[in-house]
């Protein structure tokens, strides 16, 4: 194999997706001599146009793919393919180039694409012998009914790469399309068997070519029917492209829609992300809100407690209040009276006013220590002090001038009782009864708020 040259274009396109009859390959031997160079003939198909990095090579029998040749040679553009000289060509390859075993090998027309576009018949490198002269001279038959094959094959294969086209496209031809490339085998299958048994069997020579014949005739008619059945292909084909064509626009259409929605869908997500976290940061704020809520209703609910029970005090407070003032203004009387009676008793015993507050002074105290409940003190005190006691042993009270002994005067006593029955504010000096000693608390501890 050629390792010098610069490697083809190659593919990994399997043998069934290939098409064999673009080019066909002219006046290939059964046998080639090894040691001598090969000249490969070919001729370009109306439909086909050749191309710069087309390549010829020379595969073994039984490849699948165009990475399996043996040896290439490139192809030479010819300068006017509409010359029907020009469409017909040869190249050669050189003895060194070729193989050496006599295994089976054909020509492969590969485009700068690695797809096939041609095909031969399959041939040896090896001596021709005399067995073989023979055959080759007396059976020229033969090579007539080969060459028909070849131009059946070439027919078929032109029926197998339309009906390979349209195959992506068309699943009901499918089916169809894949028998008839299953009969192509077929016939590829019986004509390299034929052609062995030719070599192998010389004596049943004539009952293969009989039944090669039959078979030839049979894909003959079946290729009629598939020339009708690839016209109506072709029109649906066209008018599927047409429709094709309408479902790309369409297709494009949707495509710029849904780019549009994606990107409003893409701000409505933002903005909804937003709004959830304001929702959230309103929903802590709410909750912030109605826990300050329940605070100040419990703080409401203990105002609300504290202040009735503050009216309540208040209201008793007042009720002890106007008892206080009531009893105040009686004392107040009480003592003008007293200090009415301690004036005329002062004037009836001849007393000097300079020094009444002296003796007042001394009295008071003495008055003090002997009886605490008089306002006033006993203004019998001092005289009592400096006269003989009374013969009788009699005292008698100021107020009511009733006579009393060692004990003492209702009204004292009930001057000693509303001093031990009641409490005095040492703050604001408001007396509030024993009885009330609660309020009296509440009271002194009001001044301290």
């Amino acid at each position: 194999m050629d390792k010098t040259m610069d490697e083809p274009p190659i593919s990994a396109v399997l043998l069934e997706h290939c098409s064999f009859s673009q080019v066909v390959f002219n006046s290939v031997e059964k046998f080639y001599v090894p040691g001598g160079d090969v000249t490969c003939y070919y001729t370009f198909t109306q439909q086909f146009i050749p191309r710069r990095k087309d390549w010829i090579g020379i595969f073994k029998v039984g490849w699948k793919t165009t990475r399996e040749y043996y040896t290439f040679m490139w192809v030479a553009l010819p300068s006017d393919l509409n010359k029907e000289s020009t469409r017909q060509l040869e190249v050669q390859f050189k003895a060194y180039y070729l193989p050496k075993d006599d295994e089976h090998y054909q020509f492969c027309y590969v485009d700068q694409d690695g797809v096939v576009r041609g095909a031969s018949i399959p041939f040896q490198f090896r001596p021709e012998s005399e067995e073989d002269i023979v055959v080759v001279t007396t059976k020229g038959k033969v090579e007539e009914i080969e060459q028909h094959n070849e131009e059946l094959l070439r027919e078929n294969q032109e029926l197998r790469d339309s009906c390979a086209s349209l195959q992506k496209q068309h699943s009901d031809a499918q089916a169809e399309l894949e028998r008839k490339q299953e009969a192509l085998e077929a016939l590829q299958s019986t004509n390299k068997k034929l052609e062995e048994d030719m070599e192998e069997q010389k004596a049943c020579w004539e009952t293969e070519m009989l039944r090669l014949k039959e078979h030839n005739q049979k894909i003959s008619s079946e290729n009629e029917k598939l020339g009708s059945r690839v016209d109506q292909l072709q029109a649906q084909l066209s008018t599927q492209e047409k429709e094709m064509e309408e479902l790309v626009l369409r297709d494009q259409d949707m495509t710029e829609q849904l780019q549009r929605l994606k990107d409003e869908n893409s701000q409505l997500v933002l903005s909804l992300t937003e709004q959830k976290e304001q929702q959230k940061k309103l929903e802590q704020t709410v909750e912030k809100m109605k826990q300050r809520e329940t605070t100040a209703r419990k703080k409401q609910q203990e105002l609300t407690d504290e202040n009735f029970d503050l009216s309540r005090k208040l209201s008793d407070n007042k009720i002890v209040s106007d008892v206080l003032k009531r009893e105040k203004e009686r004392l107040d009387r009480e003592n003008n009276i007293l200090k009415k009676e301690n004036n005329r008793l002062m004037n009836y015993m001849g007393l000097q006013g300079d020094s009444f507050p002296h003796q007042m002074h001394s009295s008071d105290q003495g008055a003090g220590r002997q009886n605490p409940g008089l306002v006033y003190g006993n203004p019998y005190s001092g005289i009592q002090e400096s006269s003989a006691p009374s013969p009788l042993g009699m005292k008698k009270c100021l107020i009511c001038s009733s006579d009393f002994g060692d004990g003492v005067c209702d009204h004292i006593l009930e001057q000693q009782q509303m001093q031990t029955h009641f409490l005095n504010c040492p703050i604001c000096d408001e007396a509030f009864p024993a009885r009330e000693k609660q309020i009296f608390e509440d009271h002194v501890f009001c001044h301290s708020l």
